[in-house]
């Protein structure tokens, strides 16, 4: 199926819809698919219901599955969570491989283009980000960058909490790598901030933010490499399927690539989008559009079932 994307989002029921007209020639209509985590697959507690059935479908016709994710640790520190899940890679399983934005971060900080000595914001849960690399922990005054993976309670605190800290980040000019660019992400049915919001905040004060991750395009050039690895030949971003529930990371970074995009619509924009028993409200998906500054997405669905 082919998406314009100057019209109107086509609603889906369910992942089935995308291959209800195959095109003609009997050319696949997807090489691959490139696939957010929270959001899509389950809210940080539980898999929602019928997503992980219908992600095995969804790569026996549409080719290899990326999972994608913002998380602020490496790809392999996450897996033990989708394994609780229910969800597997392998060849009867779920997904091909996933790709962090952890694993971009550590590889910018081992580099070394940084320095070596950094302040952490952020809870302990991400340290698996520095295991292994030549890196030193420091207060403000002694750090040459900051690292940035989150809130250190993020279920109680806002950015306005990190204000102060932030101006004494200003006022020695240090330079913030962000390790997860999502501004908010919901964990069973609340909202939480993500270290995006603090970096923007950041970024808003004057301070130097290097985002990395979603929906900047180099994560995205990991996965089409790996898309092509697994292909045999280059993925052709045309024909690679974008799945997130964020219109500013995952919907914005999948059209920056000239990818079709598909949101979920019953995650982090469930209440803006005034979701109900008919579905999206469609003037409010251009007014979160136009507030995101991005195109409608190629088509919409309320969650990832079959």
């Amino acid at each position: 199926m082919r998406f314009n994307h100057t019209r109107q989002p086509l609603m889906l029921s369910g992942l089935r819809d995308l291959f209800a007209h195959p095109p003609e020639g009997g050319e696949a209509p997807y090489a691959g698919v490139i696939c957010d985590v929270w959001g899509v697959l389950h809210d940080g507690v539980a898999p929602y219901p019928g997503t992980p059935d219908a992600l095995i479908r969804l790569r026996q016709h549409a080719g290899p599955v990326i999972l994608l994710s913002n998380a602020p640790r490496p790809s392999e520190s996450i897996i033990p969570q989708l394994t609780r899940f229910g969800y597997h890679s392998g060849p009867e399983g779920h997904f091909d491989r996933i790709i962090t934005s952890g694993d971009a971060t550590r590889a910018a900080i081992a580099s070394g283009a940084y320095g070596n000595v950094l302040l952490h914001i952020g809870p302990e849960r991400d340290m698996p980000l520095l295991e292994g690399l030549e890196i030193e922990r420091a207060s403000i005054h002694d750090s040459q960058f900051a690292l940035c993976t989150g809130l250190f309670d993020d279920e109680r605190e806002t950015p306005v909490d990190y204000n102060d800290l932030l101006r004494e980040l200003l006022a020695r000019k240090l330079p913030m790598l962000c390790a997860n660019p999502d501004n908010v992400v919901m964990r069973g049915g609340k909202m939480i901030y993500c270290a995006g919001a603090v970096a923007r905040a950041y970024a808003a004060m004057g301070g130097a933010v290097t985002f990395f991750g979603k929906p900047y395009p180099g994560v995205y050039r990991l996965c089409l490499d790996a898309l092509g690895e697994m292909l045999g030949r280059a993925a052709r971003p045309e024909r690679v399927l974008a799945i997130g529930d964020a219109l500013s990371t995952d919907i914005a970074g999948g059209q920056a690539v000239n990818m079709p995009t598909l949101l979920v619509s019953g995650g982090i924009h469930q209440e803006e989008l005034a979701l109900g028993e008919t579905g999206v409200n469609l003037p409010a998906l251009k007014e979160a559009c136009v507030k995101a500054d991005v195109a409608p997405p190629s088509a919409v669905i309320p969650r990832c079932i079959w």
